[in-house]
Order: C-alpha cells, then structure tokens, then sequence
C-alpha cells in the first residue's frame, strides 16, 4: 500500500486557514497544523488582560481550530527572526507597518524548513486571490511561493482552480477536482463551505490576527521607533503597545495609563521596571513612565493621571511615584482638564 502522505497547514485561527486544512484532510490526508508566533499576535494575552466580559469566550483561536480539527498544532516562537522582516521588508508596508508580503513570505518559508525536518510531504495554507490587497493577489502567488523557496509544493485548497497545478496534484497526492477556485473578498462561498463541513463556530471572518493591520496601533509602534531613535524592539514593548492609554506630553518619556482593571494589573508586572504613579486619596489608574522625567515632569504626570481617576474634579489629588530600585515619593497635584491635554500628546 502507498504511504500516507502528509501536509503541513499554516493555522492562523481564521476562518480559511481551517477550512483548508480540511479540504486536504477529507482526501485522506494526515495534516498537522503550524502556528507562528511574532509577538503581535490578536490572539491569546490580550483576551486574557481585559477585564470586560465580551460575548464570545476568551480563547485562541488557533489552538481551538486545531482542536475542531482533531489535529497537532506546533506553536513556534520566531520573535527575533521576525525583526528584519518588520524592520526591513523588501516589499514594504501595508496600508499600516503590515510587511503582509513579505510576512507571508517568511512564514512559508519557515513551514518549508519545518516540512523537511519531519519528512512531510507538502504545505498548505488558506489564501485566497483577491481577499487581501497586498499579499493574496494573483501576481503575488507566485512571488510567495518562489521566495520562500517552497515552490509547487505550496498549495492553497480554497482558490487552487484558479492557480497552476502543484505538485501534490500532478503526483495525483490530491484530487484538483476537490479543491476550490474561490477569489475576491466575498466570505458568502467560505461560509456556505464550513456550514457543509459542520462548523457553526469560528473567528470573525473578516477579522485580522496582526496588531500591525492596525491603524492606532502602528502610530504606536512608529512612535516608540521615533523617539528611541532606532527600529529595534524587545517582546515586551510589543505587549506594552497593546495596553492602555499612550500619552507623550514630552519627547523624552511617554505615560502608559491603565483603562481598567485587568490592565491595572497586567502593569502592575512591570513596575520594578519602569516609574509608576498611583493615586492614593481617590481610585484611579496605574501609570507607567516610559522614559527620563525629571521633577517638574513627574509633576506632569501625576496631573494626567488623576485626570484619569475619581478624583479628575478634586481640587488636590494625592498620588505615590514609585522608582524600580524601590523608592517611593508622594505628590500633591491639581488634575489637568480635557482642555490641558492637547490632541498631539495622545500617541
């Protein structure tokens, strides 16, 4: 008997990615799941920080298809690896700092690199023609599979009549006439095709798994670049960008201002690192100084941060400024009002 070939799926939690590991898995292939880890994942930590309920439940959305899947989900951490390509993408930025070319690039690549460790046959993902405007577009097919040195052993099940055989289906692994020619931005075929497979659950279809799609997020990001004068960043600068309310009233140091309590204490994990304010005479927010205030800027800070508390009408708010070799100080300050607080300092 023949032996069973294997493919190896890039599982983002989407939508796509999970309908097309089933395509291949319902022609008898044997299919495991790949996730990468960046660092600027949607997914998993920022669930878990936020206080509010919402109605989905809190979850990642990869390991959860994997296990709608019945399948093995590697998870690997390519945090510095990722640098350049954020840092220097050949094909440049999305609509935000989304290098998604050149990240769909590197992605493959790594599966192609993970396919020959494990004796696995070929690599699947679940791109569409049409559905992303910088990197799932037809003339960008062929570059992906040409630069991350995968070639015909990439094939993509929900738009593949659309695309050149591969090799899993000239070598009759698959059967073409099985897969899809999705293509254009419409969910409605994805949609009619997970409710044939029984699936009734999954992640926002439109919804994007990258913090670097975001618009608020990346003038985050451009910012700490900006005012540190290089591009490189540390796994918790990322997190941090996640968090709170950002607010630079001065080039040489930025207040990150919790926005509830689930942020409040997720800060709470950094304060032997960084200056923290908290009020003490009205409830309030932690604050973290990012940067090299002196006195008068603490002054400063401490006024943004009752601005945020129970006491923003007080006319004196006490607060406690507590340094990361464990030195305390208290203020007495007069918050600042909406009108004190001009739009530029918002990052």
């Amino acid at each position: 008997m023949a032996q069973q070939k294997k493919a190896v799926a890039l599982i983002s939690g989407g939508l796509d990615s999970m309908l097309a590991a089933k395509t291949i898995m319902e022609q008898g292939i044997q299919v495991e799941g790949l996730n990468f880890f960046t660092g600027f994942c949607v997914e998993g930590h920022t669930h878990a920080i936020r206080q509010k309920e919402g109605v989905r439940p809190k979850r990642n959305n990869a390991l959860w298809v994997a296990e709608q899947l019945g399948i093995k989900l590697h998870i690997v951490d390519v945090i510095e690896e990722y640098k350049t390509v954020l840092i220097n993408p050949k094909h440049g930025y999305g609509a935000n700092l989304n290098p998604c070319l050149d990240c769909k690039i590197f992605m493959v690549n790594k599966a192609g690199q993970w396919l020959k460790e494990n004796n696995f046959d070929f690599i699947i993902t679940g791109e569409v023609i049409g559905q992303r405007p910088m990197s799932q577009r037809k003339q960008t097919m062929p570059i992906i599979a040409r630069e991350s040195g995968a070639d015909d052993v990439l094939l993509r099940p929900l738009c593949a009549k659309n695309l050149p055989e591969t090799l899993p289906e000239r070598e009759g692994w698959v059967d073409r006439s099985k897969l899809h020619g999705f293509s254009g931005r419409s969910r409605k075929p994805q949609m009619e095709l997970a409710q044939r497979f029984g699936f009734d659950d999954y992640a926002q279809p439109a919804g994007g798994c990258c913090f670097l799609t975001d618009a608020a997020y990346s003038s985050k990001l451009v910012d700490l670049w900006q005012n540190r004068g290089h591009k490189n960043y540390e796994l918790d600068d990322v997190m941090l960008l996640k968090v709170g309310r950002h607010i630079r009233p001065k080039a040489h140091f930025k207040l990150i201002v919790s926005r509830e309590e689930g942020e409040d204490r997720f800060l709470q994990g950094y304060k032997n690192d960084f200056i923290s304010l908290f009020c003490t005479s009205h409830n309030g927010p932690l604050t973290l100084i990012d940067g090299t205030p002196n006195a008068e800027d603490l002054t400063l800070a401490g006024q943004i941060t009752a601005r945020y508390g129970q006491g923003r009408g007080a006319e004196q708010v006490d607060l406690r400024v507590r340094f990361p070799d464990g030195r305390e100080k208290t203020l007495q300050v007069k918050p600042l009002t909406p009108e004190q607080m001009p739009k530029e300092w918002f990052v």
